[in-house]
């Protein structure tokens, strides 16, 4: 079973041994395991899955993503326009993977780990969904979270005397926002609905094929709908439009465009504050593993065959850990001691199959620690401890603390289902047991540093200046190529043009970030982006002339700039400066591009321009009609 934190997950099992199937993302793989000349053994493929399709990012675009099969680039079949969408996409392949294994080894049990892009930021789906939730959410994130309180008590799943918490303070009330504020939004919040319903939609298109091809009642599935808790990364006023530099217009300007909200080109989050409403009745969100509000989602489990309540409750506390003990436990099979003949460390978690046929049954998951960006927390046979260093959308908050000198909060969880009651003034001494429990705990699963200098991750790239790239050289993960938007750079591509030469050189990023430099009706072309923005565009006079010629770009940026983000993600730096181009060593084209800012799920290609396009000028890929015989970069 393959585990993933905070990530969608569902799967299939059937009795008598197991062949197994990864569908969706993986990611937090070190460089080597992107390069597309391995090694390959931390793919999912190296650890138990036999068959792989879906993406390695952290996230990646819903409807021109960067896929792989297996270990090898797979681009999309089809494009937007033609109703392609990723999370269709993924319950399409497996469906096919399903019909293919029983096609040809029916009696051989199957393991299905399907993990989409959904509702992960960025908040990407067709227009159709999204149309049906206009006005839903008119009532404003307060509201909202009390008429899910109401319904969760009408329904039963949650205590009777489960509180509902307030509102922090850092969260603005809906009352107080203007109207401009409220109608932008309620519609990030329309997105991200009609984003979850079609990710429902899809599994259950999964789910109703194996009812349909008769093989449902066998299948065990555990399916978690949830990132955490919701995603308060979207910061205060949620993330859709941003300028070329960086910086987010005003709400009025964003509101005229709202309409659009969905698409590609927008980085799509709600208001952290839908988060939190989406959380209820627990406090705070994602990424504050202090609170429940921060890490508690749903699970649903279903075996015809075996589990014969139906819509029944459990309310045992368990861990995303414990679904694999579970699975080898209803499997009959037993987790390896061994692996390559390496020593394994034994499974964390504990099943709780045992709570498929007795809902009194005892929990099996009597202590667990959590601890996200600095803040704690620490479960224990129904208590809970917990000390809040910041929030997703503030990087101040706390940040006057050191860790150790915020306050911990204590909670009976038995008593209080919500958090509602912080009990540390009245129990010290229970408090202090929960402090030292997470001390012992964090020690032993090797969890600090709680705040360590964070830094990208190694890649083949480091301490390169100078790269060679020959046709062939394509879908390469930015992570492990040059880094063109963090200082000076050159590129001198050697090419044979024909007489009417046309198509990308060379192409890094996307439509959302990047650049190309390419071929347009006989002239010669740079182009950047950024944040889905024309940062710049610089074209030759005159048109190239035919046979070898040496293509020339060189951009100084306006002044040095800081090094690289500690964290694997690009900060909103500016990186604007001169383009030089030149054919045979002459100028033929100068301009500025006001930013330069590349893409993080994106892709450096030499002869065409794979995944969404850089330019609005072609349709990708583009592919360039001349000869290259090489790219050469030098980093200054």
């Amino acid at each position: 079973m393959a585990q993933q934190r905070g990530e969608s997950l569902g799967g299939g099992l059937r009795d008598n041994g197991y062949s197994t199937a990864a569908f969706g993302k993986w990611h937090n793989t070190p460089y080597d395991e992107v390069s597309p000349v391995g090694p390959f053994d931390r793919w999912p493929t190296g650890l138990g899955f036999e068959y792989f399709y879906g993406f390695i990012a952290g996230y990646d675009s819903q409807f021109e993503p960067r896929l792989y099969r297996n270990t090898t680039p797979a681009d999309p079949t089809r494009t937007q326009a033609q109703g392609y969408h990723l999370t269709i996409d993924l319950a399409d392949e497996a469906i096919r993977w399903v019909h293919a294994h029983e096609a040809v080894a029916p009696q051989k049990p199957f393991l299905l780990y399907f993990a989409p892009g959904a509702t992960h930021w960025p908040h990407q789906v067709p227009k159709q969904w999204i149309g049906k939730y206009r006005g839903k959410f008119d009532q404003g994130w307060d509201k909202l979270r009390e008429e899910t309180f109401a319904r969760q008590k009408a329904l039963g799943v949650i205590p009777a005397n489960a509180e509902l918490t307030p509102r922090p303070a850092e969260l603005p009330a809906w009352d107080s926002l203007s109207n401009d504020q409220r109608k932008l939004f309620a519609r990030q919040m329309e997105v991200y609905a009609a984003f979850m319903e079609q990710t429902d939609h899809e599994i259950g298109r999964l789910l109703s094929t194996l009812q349909k091809d008769g093989i449902a009642d066998n299948t065990l599935v555990l399916y978690i709908a949830g990132d955490n808790g919701g995603s308060g990364e979207g910061g205060l006023e949620g993330r859709d439009v941003v300028k070329a530099d960086g910086t987010v217009p005003p709400v009025a300007e964003r509101l005229a465009q709202a309409e659009r909200f969905g698409e590609e080109i927008f980085d799509n989050h709600y208001a952290a504050a839908w988060a939190w409403a989406s959380s209820a009745p627990f406090q705070w969100t994602k990424q504050v593993a202090s609170h429940l509000g921060g890490s508690r989602d749903p699970l649903i489990v279903s075996w015809p065959a075996k589990i014969k309540a139906h819509g029944e409750l459990r309310t045992q506390f368990q861990h995303i850990t414990d679904i694999a003990p579970t699975i080898f436990e209803v499997a009959g099979i037993a987790a390896p001691v061994k692996v390559d003949g390496v020593d394994q460390l034994p499974l964390e978690g504990k099943s709780f199959a045992a709570s498929f046929f007795d809902a009194a049954a005892p929990s099996s998951h009597p202590r667990q620690v959590f601890e996200t960006s600095g803040n704690r927390g620490i479960y224990q046979d129904g208590w809970w401890a917990g000390a809040l260093h910041a929030v997703p959308w503030s990087a101040t908050r706390g940040g006057d603390l050191k860790i150790g000198q915020h306050p911990w909060e204590l909670y009976h969880l038995t008593e209080d289902f919500s958090q509602a009651h912080d009990l540390a003034k009245d129990h010290p001494e229970k408090l202090e047991e929960l402090v030292a429990l997470f001390d012992s705990e964090a020690k032993r699963t090797q969890i600090y540093p709680l705040l360590p200098a964070r830094k990208d991750l190694p890649s083949p790239a480091d301490g390169r200046t100078v790269f060679d790239y020959r046709p062939g050289a394509d879908h390469i993960p930015q992570r492990i190529g040059p880094k063109f938007n963090r200082r000076a750079h050159k590129i001198l591509a050697e090419v044979i043009l024909p007489a009417k030469p046309q198509g990308v050189i060379l192409a890094d990023g996307g439509d959302y970030g990047g650049f190309s430099l390419y071929v347009k009706d006989g002239k010669l072309v740079y182009l950047a982006k950024a944040w889905g923005n024309v940062a710049g565009k610089i074209v030759s006079a005159a048109k190239l002339p035919e046979g070898a010629a040496q293509i020339g770009v060189e951009f100084t940026p306006d002044a040095k700039k800081p090094p690289p983000s500690p964290t694997s993600f690009e900060p909103r730096v500016v990186y604007a400066g001169q383009i030089r181009l030149t054919v045979n060593g002459a100028t033929v084209a100068e301009g500025r591009i006001e930013n330069l800012q590349l893409s993080y799920n994106e892709t450096l290609d030499v002869g065409l321009d794979s995944g969404s396009a850089v330019s609005p000028d072609y349709a990708a890929p583009f592919a360039f009609n001349g000869e290259i015989d090489k790219v050469h970069v030098d980093l200054n």
